[in-house]
Order: C-alpha cells, then structure tokens, then sequence
C-alpha cells in the first residue's frame, strides 16, 4: 500500500509542476503588464517601462522567475499582485471558499435530483418514464450553462423579483448558481445511474431479495443501490475536483467572488502572479480530489494496488 500511495503522490506531483510550467508560460504570451499599468499615464519612455519590469521582477529570465515562484510555494507565498500589491494568498483565501461552498452546493442539487430520476429510468427501462427522462437529460446536455444562468436571471431576478440577480449575499444567492450549475450536471449524471443500477439489479442477489419478499424500496435502496455506490461516488468525487475550475462562466454571470472571476481579472489585467496562484491551487485541489479517489480504489480493490509491479 505504501508504494502504491508514493506513485499516486509523486504523479500528482508531476501534474502540478506541469501544470504551472505551462500556465507560467503561456501568461507571459499574453502581453506585457508594464504596459497595462501605465495606461493612460500620459507620456511612458522605454526607462519608465523598464523601471517597473525590474521592480515586478520580470526582467530576469523566465525559468528564474519560474524557480522563484515554486520556491514562493513552499513557504504558501504566491507573491503580491501587480495591480494592488495584495498577496495573493490573501486574495485566494478570500475567493476560495466562496468556489468551495458553490461546486459543494451544485454537487448536493445533482445527487438530490440524479439519483432519483436514475433509479426511476431504470426501473421504468423502456417505459414512458425512461424515455421521458432521457429525453430530458439530452437536452440538458444540449443548451449552454450561461444560458440557463442568463434565463434564471431574467426569470426570478427581473421578473419576479425572488432572488437577487449577482453577489454573495446569504443562502438565497446560491439557489440560482447552484441550480445552473446542478441542473447540467444531473444530465450527465441521471445517465450514470440509470446504466449502474440496470447492471446491478441483473445480479442474482437482487432475484433472491425479491424471492424473499423484501419490498421493492429495500431492493432498490438497500441493496442495488448500496451495491452500485462504488462506482457513482467515484464519479462524483471526480466531477466535484473537475467543478473546481470548471465554474468560471457561472461565477463572472452571476458575479460571483469566487476563483474563476478572480482568475479573469488577472487574465485581463495581466496580473501574473494572481492567475499562477489560482491555477496552482486549483490544480492540487483537483488532482488531490483525484489522488483521494485512486486512494479509495486502492483501498477497495487490491488488485489495482498491484499495478506496476509485475
């Protein structure tokens, strides 16, 4: 177990480190943010300009820069912004939680509805019931996450005047994140459950717990359902790590202070060291989501422990 839980962590490793390599690159593709903070100053010479490459630091040479940034991390300093000169650890404690608390409220609005719809496709399977909820879930899959957002808004927001339309103002602020972001989600994931609890309720032991006389809600919940759990919470426990840095359109819709609008005004205002620190927490929470998940398997089943030694 311990070798296999050292391949996990050096691998996970290897993820992050890639991960920034590529992001501290491709950032620097983007434009010059000596340029972006003197704008409209008036007259700049190439000496200003220079003058605030070497105080941020980026006139010494990329992988200096890049060193300098992994040493920063070890001691959790991702450096200072360049626009307002706030660490950036700062500036992510305050966005992440706010990240955290939605993808976990999205989750809780997917498994709440998935779950039931699934099992319902499945024991209905050809049924009216099935065909209706497939049909449904396709066109889940088929029209764009902001739209719904944009709908939600015009709907409850400027309509009806039920919720507030942006912010993070208390539990009535998630409703329409959570139900953008869950809704999409349950399209994937009511398909996932029909198809695990088809294959389960095939096995013998469902034949004997029905012989036995057990009601249909006990098959169903105490034992299909129990028995397909593996696979599904594997899958959710992957999509939540995925949610983490997949949720930046719902965030700058309905304005939320989250990762993702941070992670867009760095973007925009050029801001290096904002958008490294975001991109790297964000991939360590993701691959250590993953890292927990293979864990798990691990744990479950011996024989994905094995792997790689023969």
């Amino acid at each position: 177990m311990a070798g296999f839980l050292l391949r996990r962590l050096f691998q996970a490793i290897f993820v992050v480190l890639v991960v920034t390599l590529v992001v501290a690159f491709a950032i620097r593709l983007t434009g010059d943010p000596a340029l972006m903070l003197t704008q409209g100053a008036g007259s700049v010479t190439e000496e200003d300009l220079a003058r605030i490459r070497e105080a941020l630091g980026l006139n010494q040479p990329f992988f200096v820069q890049y060193g300098n940034f992994l040493l920063g991390i070890l001691h959790l300093d991702f450096g200072r912004s360049f626009l307002g000169g706030t660490p950036v650890a700062m500036l992510i404690g305050k966005a992440l939680p706010a990240t955290l608390m939605l993808a976990f409220a999205s989750m809780l609005v997917s498994i709440a509805i998935s779950i039931p719809l699934g099992i319902k496709a499945a024991i209905s399977r050809g049924k009216w019931p099935d065909q209706t909820i497939r049909i449904l879930s396709l066109v889940g899959l088929s029209f764009p996450n902001f739209w719904l957002a944009i709908m939600l808004v015009l709907l409850f927001s400027i309509f009806l005047r039920w919720l507030p339309p942006s912010g993070m103002e208390g539990f009535t602020s998630f409703i329409m994140p959570a139900t953008t972001i869950g809704v999409i989600l349950t399209a994937y994931n009511v398909r996932l459950v029909r198809a695990s609890m088809l294959e389960t309720m095939q096995f013998q032991y469902i034949m004997v717990a029905r012989a036995k006389g057990l009601s249909e809600n006990v098959v169903l919940y105490k034992h299909a359902l129990r028995n397909c759990a593996i696979p599904l919470i594997t899958y959710f426990g992957l999509q939540f790590g995925g949610l983490l840095g997949g949720i930046v359109v719902i965030e700058r819709v309905f304005n939320w202070p989250g990762l993702g609008t941070l992670a867009l005004d760095a973007v925009a205002g050029r801001d290096y060291p904002v958008l490294q620190g975001v991109i790297t927490v964000l991939s360590m929470l993701i691959v250590g989501v993953n890292l927990l998940v293979d864990i798990a398997y691990g744990l479950i089943d011996p024989r994905i422990r094995m792997e790689g030694r023969d």
